[in-house]
């Protein structure tokens, strides 16, 4: 409560001083002239500003059942494309270490299948199982037909799709498993590549 003023000069502190008390600090937006309101009306004042902050620190990474490429897009990666064309082996030690976890190492999957490729018409049985282990890892669907049809019709879009996945997902296809595990312990990861929606 404010006393009451008993002289002039007492009425004026009292009137400066119940001013101060019931002063409003404008938003500085709306009371800006020429904004919101005719020059010599009284400004409106807005509403409380609420900040949105939209964090694209972590990109996408694919929906479990999806594959984030499709079988066809080798192209996506022009590097392990021509890689996988021309010595396939490489691609899949890389793939096999990654989905093995380390038990297969990537330079005695590569081994084995190239030796297979070599010498026998078996090394799409070998690939494709570990193209059903992957799957069963990121409950990927099998398509677009069955796992030993893909790899036996299409083995180097097989691998390329493979090894695509596992870098979307994170992985850094070239440096193996053991290094990757190391990275993620000491709180380093390969960022998944953002993909667009999709996908078979």
């Amino acid at each position: 409560m404010y006393p009451t003023p008993t002289e002039p000069h007492d009425h004026e502190k009292y009137a400066a001083d119940h001013s101060l008390h019931h002063a409003h600090v404008p938003n500085p937006v709306s009371s800006a002239p020429g904004l919101n309101s005719p020059a010599g009306s009284v400004p409106t004042y807005a509403p409380p500003y609420v900040y949105t902050v939209h964090s694209n620190s972590v990109p996408a990474v694919p929906a479990r059942g999806n594959w984030s490429t499709i079988l066809c897009h080798c192209c996506d990666d022009p590097e392990n494309c021509m890689i996988t064309f021309f010595c396939p082996c490489i691609t899949f030690g890389q793939i096999a270490e990654i989905v093995s976890q380390g038990s297969t190492p990537c330079a005695s999957g590569g081994v084995c299948y190239c030796i297979l490729l070599s010498t026998t018409a078996n090394a799409c049985l070998y690939s494709c199982s570990y193209r059903s282990k992957m799957r069963a890892q990121y409950d990927l669907e099998e398509t677009p037909c069955a796992d030993c049809l893909v790899h036996f019709c299409c083995a180097t879009c097989a691998l390329c799709q493979e090894y695509r996945e596992l870098k979307n997902r994170g992985f850094d296809m070239g440096i193996g498993w053991e290094a990757n595990m190391d990275r993620r312990r000491r709180g380093v990861t390969a960022a998944p590549t953002v993909v667009p929606g999709m996908t078979r």
